[in-house]
């Protein structure tokens, strides 16, 4: 799979895919990621990619030609590819979108925004504006780099062990159930003795509890269509939930 990202900052998007799982993927030729410098596509000496806006108003406004220039240049590789403008007037990127853009897309270009935004007219060259969530950053590069590396993870080869991308949080639905590792004891803190029992099959039915219990507690509208057995584990842990609360509740009175 091929990333492209369009930004004024290339170095941001070059530090990041040096380390990590994302960076060991990319030496190992499992995806490919270019960076493109938008300057590199400007028409004046002074490699200008803003200006002010029409009708006034506070920043500066970053210049259609320079990004069509860009993409007019990609494009002509014949390629067919999905081209993301970052934006927080998207659709909202989650895991789902991250498994439909690995299974669908070859190549994926990002274009990444700074000052007060892009010339409107950037609409007309991009395929679909995506969106990390509801709240406003300095540019594009973190969105870029966030997509990234969530879609990668997605690829085979890309993780040392593929289940461990299958048992991330939303791959199954549910967030995560909590994991442990050395020492057993940690200033008073043990770990659940069930992991240590090596009953694999317990272990596998204490860890979906588990990432129910955590799913309840912290993100309920995730929980649809469960199965029987789902149902089942989710009703208990609401009756030990509900018993918590009213002893945690429960206060006695000294006489």
């Amino acid at each position: 799979m091929i990333f492209e990202v369009l930004t004024i900052f290339p170095e941001v998007i070059e530090c990041y895919l040096k380390h990590g799982i994302v960076g060991r993927a990319l030496k190992r030729g499992i995806a490919q990621v270019k960076v493109y410098n938008l300057r590199d596509f400007t028409t004046d000496k002074h490699k200008k990619v803003d200006d002010y806006p029409y009708g006034g108003g506070a920043g500066m406004v970053m210049q259609i030609e320079p990004f069509f220039n860009a993409i007019k240049q990609i494009k002509s590789d014949g390629k067919k590819r999905k081209i993301i403008l970052l934006s927080p007037q998207g659709r909202r990127f989650n895991q789902e979108v991250a498994l439909e853009f690995q299974r669908k897309m070859a190549v994926l270009t990002f274009i990444c925004g700074r000052y007060e935004g892009i010339d409107e007219r950037i609409k007309a060259l991009v395929d679909e504006e995506i969106s990390i969530g509801d709240y406003v950053l300095s540019g594009g590069e973190l969105p870029a780099l966030v997509i990234i590396d969530s879609i990668l993870r997605l690829i085979p080869g890309a993780l040392g062990d593929e289940i461990s991308a299958e048992e991330d949080s939303f791959m199954k639905g549910f967030l995560d159930y909590p994991h442990y590792t050395r020492p057993e004891e940690f200033e008073g803190m043990r770990v659940p003795e069930i992991l240590l029992s090596g009953d694999h099959k317990k272990i596998a039915l204490w860890r979906r509890r588990e990432a129910l219990r955590n799913t309840f507690q912290k993100r309920p509208d995730l929980l649809k269509n469960l199965s029987k057995e789902d149902m089942r584990i989710l009703k208990e842990l609401c009756s030990e939930i509900n018993k918590k609360i009213l002893e945690d509740a429960y206060e006695p009175v000294n006489n």
